[in-house]
């Protein structure tokens, strides 16, 4: 990234007295990994966000919102911009309807719902992260999606400096997208739409979630989450080729599982272990021996040392089953 000039920095800090100077982001990141910020905030509130990015962008500083950490991979260079963490965590339960703001944890506001007596957001107790996140890239586990729960979005259009609500259909939600991964927005809250259950039913959903999310996720060990999105098939010819393909490596049938099939979606993980990947690991980091979509920090990793194993996987499984792997955690600070 070019580099923020003394007059750049100079007109922020004077606007955004509370704004700290290369600031480590593996003090922030769920990786623990990251270079500094060069300039980095907290807002905590909504016109204090909006504001941020105003200044941000009066001075022609590049800016990055992030929440919890999770699914974020900063660079090991300096990233040349201002990184604002969203710390707004107002939430509000009224009848069916959930109103969160962007820092809500994401797995506190599926507990707080399902102690409301709010069913149909249980899967959320297995996201990491906060709800803005969520909304971002249409977070998603356990056969669940923000789509399927999500009313409304208020949002801070930065093009022409407009507060805007956006229904269901306006956010163009679709498998891990949104409109708001393409064009420049502030996420400042959503509304869910819920049903009302039964309290100890939907306890005990998420009570199975997390005990899932326990034996198959490394969650002991620091990662962004999954890295890659599923892969998604609506041809029937490809996954006959596919399923030859494992069998032709294996020298026996390969099943897909059932589950896989009725979503049309193979997931990330189980292809990454169909290829060996397990336990590979590069420099500091490493693919978990749990769970093939999650990479792991195993004592000094770095970011060059992760998108060098990310890059191993995919050119393995394009080169060995002929599916192409797309990125699902953010990358920020990179060329």
């Amino acid at each position: 990234m070019k580099a923020l000039t003394p007059e750049q920095i100079a007109n922020v800090v004077e606007r955004l007295p509370t704004v700290i100077r290369d600031e480590p982001m593996s003090k922030h990141t769920n990786f623990r990994i990251g270079g500094p910020a060069r300039l980095y905030v907290v807002a905590n509130d909504t016109d204090a966000l909006v504001n941020v990015v105003r200044v941000a962008r009066d001075a022609g500083v590049p800016w990055t919102v992030f929440g919890g950490g999770s699914n974020i991979l900063v660079s090991d260079d300096a990233y040349e911009g201002l990184m604002i963490q969203a710390a707004l965590r107002g939430m509000n339960v009224e009848g069916a309807s959930v109103t969160c703001e962007p820092g809500v944890i994401t797995a506190f506001a599926a507990r707080m719902s399902a102690d409301a007596g709010l069913t149909g957001f249980e899967w959320a107790v297995g996201v990491p992260g906060t709800i803005g996140g969520a909304v971002y890239g249409n977070a998603g586990c356990f056969g669940g999606e923000m789509k399927d729960v999500i009313e409304s979005v208020d949002a801070y259009r930065v093009a022409d400096d407009q507060r805007l609500t956006y229904t269901k259909v306006d956010c163009r939600f679709g498998y891990r997208e949104s409109r708001f991964k393409h064009e420049p927005h502030l996420i400042l809250g959503c509304t869910l739409r819920l049903a009302v259950g039964e309290k100890d039913a939907a306890r005990r959903r998420m009570v199975e979630i997390i005990a899932l999310r326990k034996a198959k996720q490394p969650l002991e060990q620091s990662s962004a989450g999954c890295v890659f999105k599923n892969f998604e098939f609506s041809d029937e010819s490809a996954l006959e080729i596919l399923r030859r393909t494992l069998r032709l490596r294996s020298g026996q049938a390969v099943e897909v599982p059932a589950e896989m099939l009725a979503a049309k979606r193979l997931s990330a993980g189980w292809l990454v272990d169909q290829v060996g990947m397990l336990g590979k690991t590069v420099g500091g980091v490493a693919v978990s021996d749990k769970h093939g979509n999650f990479v792991v920090n195993a004592g000094g990793g770095r970011a060059q040392d992760v998108i060098a194993l990310m890059s191993v996987i995919k050119m393995k499984v394009r080169d060995e089953l002929g599916i192409f792997l797309e990125d699902e955690v953010q990358l920020v600070g990179f060329e």
